[in-house]
């Protein structure tokens, strides 16, 4: 027996606020930027440098800065400050189990093909 599709008013109410869904929009639009995911690929592995990053990514310190200065103002990474330096790191398990979903399911998406 199939279940009946669920009404629109039950829709609609499933769909996140406005507010929700503007935010939702702009990580997912910073995650958008191969930089970026590159920096976050090397936090997967754990609290690093901007210097560190920089090399592991090939990318210039200014660059590594500019990324973690946004990624920072909406929570994706955290920075521990050591004296003069910061060691970054992903801002919690919920950021970490999405870069790692995304990867999964890229290698599924590959695997298949």
């Amino acid at each position: 027996m199939h279940k009946p599709p669920p009404s629109v008013e039950h829709l609609h109410d499933s769909i996140p606020d406005d507010h929700t869904v503007l935010h939702m929009a702009d990580i997912f639009s910073l995650l958008g930027d191969p930089g970026r995911i590159r920096i976050l690929a090397a936090l997967l592995n754990g609290s690093l440098r901007v210097r560190d990053l920089a090399a592991a990514t090939h990318q210039s310190q200014s660059s590594v800065s500019h990324s973690l200065r946004l990624l920072r103002a909406h929570h994706v990474v955290t920075a521990q400050r050591n004296g003069r330096e910061a060691h970054y790191e992903l801002a919690d398990q919920h950021v970490r189990e999405l870069l790692e979903l995304a990867l999964a399911h890229i290698a599924h998406e590959d695997h298949d093909h």
